[in-house]
């Protein structure tokens, strides 16, 4: 299966050459979506590389079954890559993983998808659940907590301004009807919002809090970044790519903090040689779309790849 039928991922070469997979390498892309990495990650590999596969939505696992039938190489798990240890050790490769890549957020095909309900730009069921076998959709929330609690959820995960005002305002709609499509959702933040930003639709922020709640998607980064170190080999290499500032200053924290070691008072009598180095190593700096892919695809423009290395 080539990458050319398959859905281009953002900053996808730059992706995949940072991940410097060798033929037998052991791979983890821990957001399958459509297929678009794995594929490519697959041609890099040799028949004695493996590439472990995982997506919370099912509908990516079994896309990837029908483009994938009979490649051995490639290990599908329908989870979050929360659990990426619990898999990794099923597979018998906990410490010897070569290169983790996770490409977070919702990808083109999900935004793309009315019935999924992750996009204000065409109606559709209030969802947005990326693993609809489970959990609470984004309609069942809004109808059950409280005012505050979505004030919350608006504030902290979508930097939302006006997120009292939405939320007292989603309260007062639902004791007349429920909300339950996204262009009911979005009308009533359109109105709520006193004041409008030029190129950017009121509900914008909005949709992605909700999306970020429903999913748990903040606490699965930081779950999936820690295990990710732990199920790496030495000089294995972390590939995230972020979409939003909340995503991403999570990812730089992490990348920091795991790169610098031992830090003492200052004043101790401690040697440097005796402090030990962080487990990671960051390596470059943060990677941003060019000008003829942010051209090709505007989704582009928020994108930015942080890489690090875990130490040998």
């Amino acid at each position: 299966m080539t990458t050319s039928a398959l859905h281009k991922p953002v900053l996808f070469e730059e992706a995949i050459e940072a991940m410097n997979i060798q033929q037998d390498s052991c791979c983890v892309d821990g957001t399958f979506g459509r297929g678009g990495h794995s594929a490519a990650i697959l041609d890099c590999l040799g028949e004695n590389g493996c590439l472990i596969a995982l997506d919370k939505d099912e509908q990516a696992i079994t896309h990837g079954k029908q483009e994938f039938p009979g490649e051995q190489r490639l290990h599908l798990h329908h989870c979050s890559f929360s659990r990426l240890r619990e898999i990794v050790e099923q597979q018998g490769m906990f410490g010897q993983v070569n290169a983790v890549l996770l490409d977070l957020g919702v990808s083109s095909p999900q935004l793309d998808d009315a019935g999924r309900g992750f996009s204000f730009q065409q109606d559709g069921p209030l969802d947005m659940r990326m693993d609809r076998s489970s959990g609470m959709s984004a309609a069942q929330w809004l109808a059950t907590a409280d005012e505050a609690e979505i004030a919350r959820v608006l504030w902290e995960y979508g930097e939302e301004r006006f997120s009292r005002r939405i939320a007292r305002a989603v309260v007062e709609q639902r004791e007349l009807e429920p909300l339950n499509t996204t262009s009911q959702l979005a009308a009533l933040i359109f109105r709520a919002s006193p004041v409008k930003e030029r190129y950017k639709h009121p509900a914008t922020r909005s949709f992605q809090a909700i999306r970020i709640h429903i999913n748990s998607e903040l606490d699965d980064l930081k779950e999936g970044l820690e295990q990710a170190v732990d199920v790496l080999a030495p000089g294995g290499r972390l590939v995230v790519i972020s979409f939003h500032s909340l995503e991403d200053r999570i990812v730089k924290r992490f990348m920091r903090d795991k790169s610098r070691g031992d830090v003492m008072p200052k004043g101790l009598p401690v040697r440097d040689s005796d402090l030990k180095e962080g487990i990671l190593k960051c390596i470059g700096k943060p990677v941003r779309a060019g000008r003829g892919e942010l051209q090709e695809n505007p989704r582009a423009r928020s994108a930015i790849m942080r890489i690090a290395e875990k130490r040998a």
